[in-house]
């Protein structure tokens, strides 16, 4: 059953309504082992307002844009000692539906792996692995992804950035604690990708504007300085970071024999934290026997030709690398998941047309999540549900950033340093050519942090790529792994 609170479309002066909320509320009951979980969905957009000053004074509450968000409470729980984990994707551009559906929420969409993709129409399921058992959900929609919209007369781009971003996000989860009741609740922040960008800088936004202390944060593939994996001239620092990530692509694909994976990592991590940064710094000081050496070495753990590797002058680009890793075979690997392939129509393309990794699963999240939310529940809505905008990838402002990298190290650094009971969960995917694994370990340990703090710090890798759910064993062992974190850092 639903019940949806009505919105008036037209006020009694025949111009448009002032916007407001249109929240729909569904009941449900999920099987997990031998629990029978009740909970109740609450579905639609909540509208953001700003407060205006005219003159310096006071001028209401003027509405910006609304939000679209899915939240799960379990029914009969006492509020005050549920913990409550908000949730979203990065992008930036990315609609919330890979966490929502992939990996934390009550039912999940079945897509199928690399090698048994699921054909169409697609299908759900219930997901007994769900997070919801030991926590409740809210999946948040950033403006201009899903089905979150600026309100008429304001300019979508004025969200398109960093800091509004953050400002935004963070108005959600104030609004949702305290019109749920929630302040005493333990509280987690999830996001993926840049969302872990978002969710390190919202810990502390959260603290400095609103005296919200989280309990935990919830880094999935995590990327906090995009010095990592942004490659341009005079930035030599992901083309070490890189490496460990080719050479576990290249061991997926056979170029490594039957040495087992941890072995080849091991290797990699050695050689990009030692010898290929202290190369990449010698440039043409490097001895010919020196730099042959190092060209024989790179390619070997990359699965590239020595004279790729010598006329790339040692720095493997990324998509360059998904591109050629494979060429022989008319097939390129997948960025967000290196074990996948798809046939190369151009041979001589030296960036890939397609990303297989994505373009396999998407069908299947899209025709899921546009089911799911009608008939299950209860929510219409004519828009389309922005998945992933590429046009709000393209203009986001990182103007905060200006003449300096892109990092939230310090906002991390900072909110663990102001809460000490901060506790932060990373999770890696050792396919990810989106996010290494080797360029968020390098972020780590740059955290400025006393080194009794870093017994915070929880870390989990997977034989999976940037959305390592979609490989089943992955999925089930990371499910276990955050329902550990969630519970043991909301332990009063």
């Amino acid at each position: 059953m639903s019940d949806k609170i009505s919105e008036d479309t037209q006020g009694t002066d025949g111009k448009p309504a002032e916007p407001r909320d249109d929240v729909v509320t569904t009941h449900h009951t999920l099987s997990v082992g031998d629990r029978e979980l009740a909970y109740t969905a609450s579905t639609g957009r909540i509208v953001l307002r700003k407060e205006v000053l005219k003159d310096g004074a006071f001028d209401g509450h003027k509405p910006k844009a609304e939000v679209f968000l899915t939240s799960y409470t379990l029914d009969g729980a006492e509020p005050g000692s549920r913990p409550v984990t908000f949730a979203f994707n990065g992008g930036p551009g990315s609609s919330s539906i890979w966490l929502h559906l992939g990996l934390f929420g009550p039912r999940r969409v079945v897509s199928g792996d690399v090698d048994a993709p699921e054909p169409p129409p697609y299908r759900l399921a219930d997901n007994p692995e769900t997070l919801l058992a030991h926590s409740d959900l809210v999946f948040i929609d950033p403006v201009s992804t899903g089905y979150s919209r600026t309100v008429e007369g304001e300019k979508p781009k004025e969200f398109h950035g960093f800091t509004p971003d953050v400002e935004a996000v963070g108005e959600v989860i104030r609004l949702w604690t305290s019109r749920n009741g929630r302040w005493l609740s333990p509280k987690f922040v999830a996001g993926e990708s840049y969302g872990t960008v978002r969710a390190a800088a919202l810990a502390a936004h959260l603290q400095q504007r609103h005296g919200l202390y989280l309990n935990g944060l919830l880094l999935i593939s995590s990327v906090l300085d995009m010095s990592t994996v942004m490659f341009h001239e005079g930035n030599d620092l992901p083309y070490s970071t890189y490496v460990p990530t080719y050479a576990a692509i290249a061991h997926y694909h056979g170029k490594h024999g039957d040495r087992p994976l941890d072995e080849v990592l091991a290797e990699a991590e050695e050689f990009a934290s030692r010898d290929l940064p202290w190369a990449l710094a010698r440039g043409s000081r490097l001895s010919a026997d020196e730099r042959a050496d190092l060209v024989a070495r790179l390619a070997r753990l990359t699965g590239l030709s020595e004279s790729y590797v010598d006329r790339v002058n040692l720095r493997i680009e990324h998509v360059r690398f998904f591109t050629e890793l494979l060429r022989d075979k008319g097939l390129t690997t997948g960025r967000m998941d290196g074990r996948f392939t798809t046939w190369e129509p151009d041979g001589g393309r030296e960036h890939m047309s397609d990303d297989a990794s994505i373009s396999r699963i998407i069908g299947a999240y899209s025709a899921a999540f546009n089911h799911y939310v009608r008939t299950e529940l209860g929510y219409a809505n004519d828009l389309p549900y922005e998945i992933l905008s590429l046009d709000v990838n393209r203009e986001w402002s990182y103007s905060d950033f200006e003449g300096r990298p892109i990092s939230v190290v310090d906002d991390l650094s900072a909110a663990m340093r102001a809460n000490p009971h901060l506790k932060v969960h990373i999770a890696f995917g050792y396919y990810d050519g989106a996010t290494p694994h080797y360029a968020a370990e390098h972020v780590l340990a740059q955290l400025r942090i006393p080194d009794e703090l870093r017994d915070n710090i929880d870390t989990a890798y997977y034989p999976a790529g940037h959305m390592m759910y979609v490989h089943e064993p992955s999925r089930v062992q990371q499910s276990r792994d955050l329902a550990r974190f969630v519970v043991d850092s909301s332990n009063r």
